[in-house]
């Protein structure tokens, strides 16, 4: 019969193996431990929601809406959408269950995995997750300083090199039209000299031509005018309590006029971490406040502040954490009769009751072990004892158990002693030499 022609995983996606998934568990560790220990409670949101969200939520001019997303018809013709980003869905659930009653402000975190169709290069995939946190219901600059530095915090955790902050204000809606209309009109001065894409948005969202890559663009936006000498009073007050915070807390960071971020929704403080140990494509996570989303979305007037980080990102660009391998507590072996009539494939209807008990009492420990909470592997690869002692040494088994015929002998793989019990008192013997440690 000829082999069956191999399947591949969809490109832009990837499979999580062995030390990979190790190493994602301590970011994911780490996380908790920062975020949860400042009162971010964890939420996960479905991944799949209504196409509407994010063409409403996140904007209809921008790159995930208009060229990014995943999306389908579901049996009753709605239009859903595998999830781009967290913000949109973190707010609709804030709506959706009321959470505007609660004691504000709401603080959520998430880690979760998102879609979008673009370019897939290292530490960009169109299946990627993100750890992300998101605060709702208070205008204080202290929750825009807080949420930067708790990802700064994180960062420097999972050891990302070369690292920089990038920080700016985008102003309140409200105060942002003379600038708009100043913006609008520099772009239609040079219009000819723009990318086709910065060219169609002029009218729906100018402040993008400051992301184009377009050399031409670049060039025109060099002289444009900044958003940071339009600010409100108010606005500019509330950035410069912003950066007083972060000089307490001893962030570093540049203020970087033409940072306006990808979503339509941000308002005010906008801010990005980058890593020169990246190249070109350098960014780590970022976000800023989105003050008007949750009431775009049908709620009630929120404040709001938030950011994500690319969890492949952080990885890519940080130092790797060495791996913590969970404790082994006890591994029990088969003796030499029981591991034979393993490794021959007999059917246990013809093994004879010696060996039927042998294993069967290996299997009791095994489950004996668990039920009083330790760690606990049994041999299932038909391995000679040596390599079953072989294999519980790589594993960093405390103590082996190598379960006979009528007794066991319990192996101490750390002091190397070795003594034979009744097989009852394996776990009680376990117990009484971890105690001792």
């Amino acid at each position: 019969m000829s082999r069956a022609e191999k399947i591949k995983a969809p490109r832009g996606t990837f499979d999580v193996l062995g030390e990979q998934a190790g190493v994602r568990a301590t970011l994911e560790a780490r996380a908790r431990a920062i975020l949860e220990g400042a009162g971010y409670e964890r939420i996960e949101t479905p991944v799949l929601e209504a196409t509407e969200l994010f063409a409403r939520g996140v904007g209809a001019s921008t790159d995930i809406v208009q060229k990014e997303m995943f999306s389908l018809q579901d049996g009753g013709g709605r239009s859903l959408t595998l999830r781009p980003e967290g913000t949109a869905p973190v707010c609709r659930a804030y709506v959706e269950h009321g959470m505007h009653k609660r004691k504000q402000p709401v603080k959520l975190w998430y880690l979760s995995s998102f879609f979008r169709h673009e370019r897939a290069q290292a530490g960009r995939y169109r299946q990627f997750w993100q750890v992300g946190a998101e605060a709702l219901g208070s205008e204080d600059p202290a929750v825009d300083a807080e949420s930067i530095v708790l990802l700064a915090v994180l960062l420097g955790e999972m050891g990302v090199r070369e690292r920089r902050l990038r920080l700016s204000s985008l102003g309140s809606s409200e105060s942002r039209g003379e600038y708009r209309e100043r913006l609008q009109a520099h772009l239609r001065e040079h219009e000819a000299s723009l990318a086709e894409e910065v060219r169609s948005r002029i009218e729906l969202n100018p402040l993008r031509a400051f992301d184009s890559e377009h050399e031409g663009t670049r060039q025109i936006m060099a002289s444009a005018p900044r958003l940071l000498d339009f600010l409100s009073a108010e606005d500019a007050e509330h950035f410069a309590q912003v950066r007083d915070l972060l000089d307490v807390a001893q962030v570093s960071y540049e203020v970087d006029p033409t940072l306006v971020r990808g979503l339509d929704y941000y308002t005010r403080t906008v801010f990005e971490f980058t890593s020169d140990a990246l190249g070109a494509q350098s960014g780590v996570g970022g976000g800023g406040r989105y003050d008007g989303l949750v009431e775009r979305l049908g709620g009630v007037p929120t404040a709001g502040m938030g950011w994500a980080a690319g969890v492949e990102r952080i990885l890519l660009a940080g130092e790797e954490p060495p791996l913590v391998a969970s404790p082994i507590d006890l591994f029990v072996a088969l003796g030499e009769e029981s591991r034979e009539a393993r490794a021959e494939g007999d059917d246990f209807d013809e093994l004879d009751g010696s060996r039927v008990e042998s294993r069967r009492a290996a299997f009791e420990i095994l489950a004996e072990a668990r039920s009083a909470g330790l760690t606990a592997q049994m041999e299932l690869g038909g391995r000679s004892l040596k390599g079953q002692l072989g294999y519980a040494n790589s594993l960093g088994a405390r103590y082996v158990a190598i379960v006979e015929r009528d007794e066991t002998a319990l192996k101490d793989m750390q002091g190397g002693g070795q003594e034979r019990i009744a097989t009852d008192t394996v776990i009680h013997a376990v117990l009484r030499g971890l105690r001792t440690l």
